[in-house]
């Protein structure tokens, strides 16, 4: 317990926290949406905006929320007018967005210290205004879900009995990915642009192993991402190792154990019952 009297640790851990809240609700909407690629890509174009904010001489997180939110709402739009086309063009601006970032970088005076924790995360290093825009992000995207929870629970479920019943199922699809980009924006600090699909998809994936329902899912997962960025952090501590790898690590082999044991359960029944049959 005695590393929690350190400063670092105990920031670490809040921002663990509250990047737990914001990947367990958002993930949940990744996972049953299946839009995992696209959430990859707003993630990517993220690194744009960090360069664009080192350039500018202004925080890297706030530069990398503009244009991330920006490119969010490029991608859904795009999506939603080139259907047959839209995976080649969202690969395009995941690219454009990380070329971005390494020219603005390379345009940027001095030295880039910081740079690597943006790519990979370093949680251990999160500074006290990020652990603000954290929270005050969270907030948003937590009163946005309150608000729009059933509206968005139909569009991700049956997006084409959701526009029968009268729902604008475009504005709702650009508002989960701008909820997506906010929730990458908190999740950068922790594990970095190059690792924030796996925290925003393995515990939301793990918690619709354990349960069908949405709101158990997103409770479930919210526990589930607490448990992993704590775990993560004690034994990247205890190993010396990089926290952020660390903390995916313990969630992907959580989320093996999970499907292992669940498939034993299941076929145990069949077995059961093939025994008793002969």
């Amino acid at each position: 317990m005695e590393i929690f009297t350190y400063e670092f640790m105990r920031h670490a851990l809040l921002a663990g926290f509250l990047a737990s809240i914001s990947c367990g609700i958002i993930g949940s909407y990744v996972v049953i949406k299946r839009i995992v690629f696209i959430s990859g890509g707003i993630a990517h174009t993220a690194y744009g905006g960090i360069g664009l904010g080192y350039f500018l001489g202004i925080n890297p997180m706030l530069g990398a929320l503009g244009f991330t939110v920006l490119s969010a709402i490029g991608m859904g739009i795009v999506s939603d007018r080139s259907a047959q086309r839209s995976d080649t063009i969202i690969g395009v601006m995941w690219a454009a967005g990380m070329a971005l970032g390494i020219v603005f970088v390379s345009l940027s005076p001095g030295y880039t210290t910081d740079l690597m924790s943006y790519l990979f995360g370093n949680i251990l290093v999160v500074p006290v205004m990020d652990i603000w825009l954290m929270l005050a992000l969270n907030l948003i995207i937590v009163i946005t879900v309150i608000a729009l929870y059933e509206e968005l629970k139909t569009t991700s479920f049956d997006e084409e009995f959701a526009r029968t019943a009268g729902l604008n199922t475009r504005l709702l699809n650009l508002v989960l990915l701008v909820l997506i980009a906010l929730t990458i924006i908190v999740l950068i600090r922790a594990v970095g642009i190059i690792l924030v699909i796996a925290l925003l998809t393995i515990p939301a994936a793990t918690a619709g192993r354990l349960t069908s329902s949405l709101k158990h899912m997103m409770i479930i997962a919210i526990i589930l991402g607490m448990l992993f960025t704590s775990g993560g952090l004690l034994l990247s501590y205890v190993f010396d190792l990089p926290s952020g790898a660390t903390i995916i690590l313990l969630a992907g082999i959580v989320f093996v154990l999970v499907s292992i044991f669940l498939s034993i359960k299941e076929k145990r029944p069949a077995m059961m019952e093939k025994d008793i049959g002969s």
